[in-house]
């Protein structure tokens, strides 16, 4: 998702820049100190999302989004709370309340997940999706190991550590099972045991107490059954 973060604080706009920049299915394509220069940005670029600080000078943020056309989605980024009735009235995503904590965005982020709409409607079938070309960068010994999402079979825990496993290889990095869930897009993948997440994409088959991955049959935790049954039925039928 194309993003643009506009806030005239710097402080601020450095935090939401690294904010996005811990994510991957987030792009950022500018940032901005006004409403003007976003307004040029907005109207050279095709963009996603929106990150808006509404106090700005000149043109406040609200100003500037009634004044678009056609809008990305929006997520209001502000210290004042007596603009959220008017905000939600212009249909943003969510309403962030300055100082604005990681785990916050994220919850936003995921409201934006739970839509399922990362293309447009008549993108070009020839044209790769935002999906496709989603990746993550895995530390492996000394190295950054390049994983596309879409190439991921199943992801297990190994205590402090993480097997990520595609059809070509495995990557084995120092970190924590629940840090990966929380970047990963929870339309494409689903939590399945403590050890275990599956890509809904490359499941075979499943029962009430494990799933087939590919070649690789995963358990299905007791405590995860009926939210992991309920994801892979839930999932459209491809033709």
């Amino acid at each position: 998702m194309r993003c643009l973060i506009v806030d005239d604080e710097p402080l601020a706009r450095q935090l939401l820049e690294s904010y996005v920049g811990r994510i991957a299915e987030l792009s950022l394509v500018a940032s901005c100190g006004s409403a003007m220069d976003a307004f040029d940005v907005l109207q050279t670029h095709s963009l996603d999302l929106l990150f808006l600080d509404i106090n700005l000078p000149n043109t406040n943020g609200i100003e500037l989004l009634k004044s678009l056309q056609q809008r990305p989605r929006v997520i209001f980024t502000t210290a004042y709370r007596e603009y959220a009735f008017e905000a939600y009235d212009l249909d943003v995503i969510d309403y962030l309340l300055k100082p604005i904590s990681f785990d916050r965005f994220l919850r936003a982020i995921g409201k934006i997940r739970q839509l399922k709409k990362y293309q447009p409607i008549e993108q070009n079938q020839n044209m790769p999706s935002a999906y496709d070309e989603a990746f993550l960068y895995l530390k492996e010994n000394r190295e950054q190991v390049k994983v596309f999402l879409k190439d991921i079979l199943y992801i297990e825990s190994l205590r402090d550590y993480v097997r990520v496993k595609t059809a070509s290889r495995e990557v084995v990095t120092y970190q924590k099972i629940s840090y990966l869930e929380q970047r990963l897009p929870q339309n494409k993948f689903i939590r399945v045991h403590r050890s275990f997440i599956v890509s809904i994409d490359h499941v075979v088959s499943f029962t009430n107490s494990q799933v087939k991955v590919s070649d690789y049959t995963v358990p299905i935790g007791r405590n995860y059954r009926t939210f992991a049954l309920a994801g892979f039925m839930s999932q459209p039928h491809r033709a």
